[in-house]
Formats: structure tokens, C-alpha cells, sequence
């Protein structure tokens, strides 16, 4: 073979090898990215072209499929009352993909997961359709429709926890939106969807304000404050006085810290939880200092990025860099610190379950086809942020702000015992927005505490002097506490 045509062979080889690597390279490296890729139409039709499998709560379906008149897409999605739901399942559409539950789950609920392999194969042998299995979800319908319904026209969140196991009960953000309104490919859906995802849309209706909203805390954040106070031996004696001037003035500065009542000087710990005094808990968060304040809310959830429920949570977040006067003021819930309704209603469960967190969680099975379970979620113990003894005495002084306190509209009577704390989270350049409304509590029956709740409300409507916790979120958390113990009996 002659020089020229050795060169060519030569190249000719190196085309041919270049050609096998990019095949193996797609066929094996890149194939996972590819199937799951958003552009890849194939994946879509895939996905509708069976019935989706559902997502379960008290045992009845919240999610549908329906067949269209789509050349591409055999069935649609449907939601049942989606507007409450959709903090929980998300929206899968055949134009815009799928969130939440419906994209986390979307193997199982197409069918496609490798969990369901031998269904599939089976379904080959008899001829029967491909179906998707379902997601069995840890929710309360009573406890969500009573969020839902609290919550009505204004804006906030609910979320609600069973402290003893973490499993998430009511999952409420307001306003919301129906995933079946862009859950298909016409015109109509496409209308629907930039209406509600855009920018300009000041409401947010897409916004899970109960897991991906951080607010200020504001005053609830100070039974944290009390249960690092207890912790770290600053206070033993809830019923002895603080040694709190009044005025007090912030450290290393000469800035008194306000207080909205009177009677906060050397009140006791219980007591200035009661009538909620920022001076005494901005004074005992100084006392503790940074890092013993970090420490404790770390164990309550605090600064992790990677709580999964299974849907990841926004980080709440308390200031690791600040300096002490910071400190002081994060310490009353103000400042950089900042929370999902979540992540309090988690603080309000630990302090229920004994000083016990539980991971919380809102998928209970996955569920084949066939009604058999593929996966079962078992409770985990997240941390101890508190001992049993110091989340009794936090307890006390939560029960006797209901008792005695701005929560007493949270009360249930009936010999459960209700524990709660109020706030209003000032926000907004020097404080001029209006504040937001928080209420935390937990119920307790003889057989321990079913339900921990943490409801904030941002009512723009209202005057600043008519907003408080207890008054605009106390009953709702009281509604839902209610609904979950009468769904028991």
C-alpha cells in the first residue's frame, strides 16, 4: 500500500473508532441523563401514555388520570381539590414537568421505577396494561382541610407534625394553585401556567410557603432561646427572677431593647415567656453566647440544608458570623434569623416528644400495582435538642401562655392540655412592613402528644395594631390540633 492511501486508511480507522467510542459513550455513560433529561420528548410521551399511579391520603386517592384527544398523550393528570393538595403532590404536567411528590415519585407512579420490574415482566406474560403504583403519604385530611380552610383568603402556611414518629399530618400554603389547570398541552394550560409562574405575580400561588418560605420567628423563636437557657445551666428555676434591667441594653452598644409589655424587669423565665418579654430572652441568648445558641438550634433543625421530607425544605437559618449584640437580637427570633413553618412546628414537637426529634416525613409506602408494599418509612430519631426534664419545663411555661397568655384562643378544654407561644415578626426596612403572625403549639392527651403545629400568617389586610399571633393563628392552629384529635377517636 502506497504512502497516501496508508494515511487514509489510517484515518478512515480513527473516524471508525471515534464513532464507536461516542456510541458506547451515549449508549452507557450518557443514558441515564439522557432518559431523564427535560427536553427529551420520548420520556414525556412515556410518562402519559399509562395511567399514573396515585398519591394516597386516609386511604383514598387525591390525584386522578384521565384520557385525552392528544396525538402524543394518552392520559392527563387530575388533582382532587387541588389547591389544598398542591403543598403536597406538586403538579406533573405533560408541557411543564413535575415538582414535589410527582417528580421525586415519578418512577413509581409511571410504573417505570426498577422497583417495579417484576410487575412489568409479569404484565408482559398476561398481556395486562402497564400501570403505575402509588405513594401512600402520612397526611390528615381533616387536619388539612381545617389549615386549608384557617387559612382562606390570607396568606401564610401550616404545617403539622406527629411528634412521636415525625410523620407530617397537614402541609397548608395559601394562596395556592390547581395543578390541573396546566396539567395538559392546550392552549388554555399554557395560559394558566404563565399566569401563575410569573414573575409579576406578586401572590406566589406556586410557592410552598410551609416548606420553601423562610420568615423572621419573631417571638416563638424564644422557646428555643428558653430551651438553651435550660440547657446550658443558665436558668434552673423557671420561677425565679431573671436579674433583667429595665431598660436593657443591648451588649457592647447602647441600644435598649424594647419591650411591647410591661413587667419585664427580673421576671422570671416562665413569666416572661407568658407576657413574652424581649428583653429577658435577648439578655439569657447574650448569657448563653453564640456558639451554645448554635449548638442547640442545630439539634432542632437549624442551618441544614438537606432536610428531606422527601422534599427538600429551605434552610432556616440562625447567623454564625454575628457579633453579640446580633446575638441578642436573633435570640428573640429577630435579626438574620429566619424559618419555615416546618421547622417550627419540629421545635414545637421536640419540646412535646420529651426533648425527641423525629425526622419529619410525609411518605409513608410505596405501593405496587398488585397493592403490595415496595417500601415502608420508618421513624428516626433526627436528634435530642433537649432533655426530658427541660422539654417539661418548656412545656410548662408553653401551657401556661394558652392558660394565662396571648394563646388562650388555641385551648381545647376537655382535659387536653394545650402548649403554644405567640409572635409577631417585624420585617421590612426598620421594621415599617406589617409583621407577621406566628403561633406554635403542641396538644397533649394522657397518651402523649398526636400533633405539634406552627402556623404563620402574612395578613396584609389587617392593621399592624389588630396583628398577633394569638389572635389571627392561634385559632387555626387550634382547628387543626382539634381535627387531628378527632380523626383518633
Amino acid at each position: 500500500m502506497n504512502k497516501p492511501l496508508r494515511r487514509i486508511a489510517i484515518f478512515c480507522g480513527l473516524l471508525v473508532l471515534a464513532l464507536l467510542v461516542r456510541a458506547n459513550w451515549l449508549q452507557y455513560v450518557e443514558a441515564e441523563k439522557l432518559n431523564t433529561h427535560d427536553k427529551n420528548r420520548r420520556v414525556l410521551i412515556e410518562r402519559y401514555a399509562a395511567e399514573r399511579g396515585n398519591i394516597i391520603v386516609d386511604g383514598k386517592p387525591i390525584t386522578g388520570s384521565v384520557k385525552t384527544d392528544s396525538a402524543d398523550f394518552a392520559y392527563k393528570r387530575t388533582y382532587v381539590n387541588g389547591p389544598m393538595w398542591a403543598p403536597v403532590t406538586g403538579y406533573a404536567s405533560q408541557v411543564f414537568g413535575a415538582n414535589q411528590l410527582e417528580k421525586l415519585e415519578d418512577g413509581i407512579l409511571t410504573g417505570n421505577s426498577d422497583q417495579l420490574f417484576f410487575d412489568r415482566t409479569m404484565a408482559m406474560f398476561t398481556g395486562d396494561k402497564k400501570k403505575g403504583g402509588n405513594v401512600v403519604t402520612t397526611l390528615n385530611g381533616a387536619a388539612q382541610t381545617a389549615a386549608f380552610k384557617g387559612l382562606g383568603s390570607k396568606k401564610g402556611a401550616v404545617a403539622a407534625i406527629d411528634p412521636k414518629t415525625g410523620k407530617i399530618l397537614a402541609l397548608a400554603s395559601t394562596p395556592s394553585y390547581d395543578p390541573g389547570a396546566f396539567a395538559g398541552s392546550a392552549t388554555a394550560d399554557e395560559k394558566a401556567w404563565a399566569t401563575l409562574s410569573s414573575k409579576d405575580n406578586k401572590e406566589k400561588p406556586m410557592l410552598n410557603r410551609a416548606l420553601r418560605e423562610v420568615y423572621p420567628p419573631g417571638s416563638v423563636f424564644k422557646v428555643v432561646t428558653a430551651a438553651a437557657a435550660l440547657e446550658h445551666g443558665k436558668v434552673d428555676d423557671i420561677n425565679a427572677k431573671t436579674d433583667t434591667e429595665e431598660p436593657y441594653i443591648l451588649p457592647n452598644t447602647r441600644t435598649p431593647m424594647k419591650n411591647m409589655v410591661t413587667g419585664c424587669e427580673d421576671a422570671s423565665l416562665k413569666f416572661a415567656l407568658q407576657i413574652s418579654c424581649n428583653s429577658v430572652f435577648a439578655k439569657l441568648g447574650d448569657e448563653v453566647g453564640k456558639d451554645k445558641m448554635l449548638e442547640t438550634v442545630k439539634k432542632f433543625g437549624f442551618n441544614n440544608d438537606e432536610l428531606d421530607t422527601p422534599v427538600r425544605a429551605a434552610m432556616s437559618r440562625y447567623n454564625e458570623t454575628m457579633d453579640r449584640p446580633g446575638n441578642a437580637l436573633s435570640s428573640i427570633g429577630q435579626f438574620d434569623t429566619a424559618t419555615t413553618p416546618l421547622q417550627m412546628a419540629m421545635v414545637a414537637a421536640a419540646i412535646a416528644n420529651d426533648g425527641k426529634l423525629m425526622k419529619p416525613y410525609m411518605v409513608d409506602q410505596l405501593v405496587a400495582p398488585n397493592l403490595d408494599v415496595i417500601s415502608q418509612t420508618k421513624p428516626q430519631e433526627m436528634s435530642r435538642p433537649l432533655s426530658s426534664e427541660n422539654a417539661q419545663l418548656v412545656r410548662d411555661m408553653m401551657e401556661n401562655v394558652v392558660e394565662n397568655g396571648g394563646g388562650r384562643k388555641a385551648a381545647l378544654g376537655g382535659g387536653v392540655k394545650v402548649g403554644g407561644k405567640t409572635g409577631t415578626a417585624q420585617h421590612g426596612e426598620k421594621n415599617s412592613k406589617r409583621p407577621y403572625a406566628w403561633f406554635i403549639s403542641y396538644a397533649m392527651t394522657d397518651d402523649g402528644s398526636p400533633v405539634a403545629v406552627a402556623v404563620v400568617v402574612e395578613d396584609s389586610g389587617a392593621s399592624r395594631e389588630d396583628i398577633s399571633g394569638g389572635g389571627l393563628a392561634a385559632p387555626i392552629a387550634k382547628d387543626v390540633m382539634k381535627a387531628v384529635l378527632d380523626s383518633r377517636r
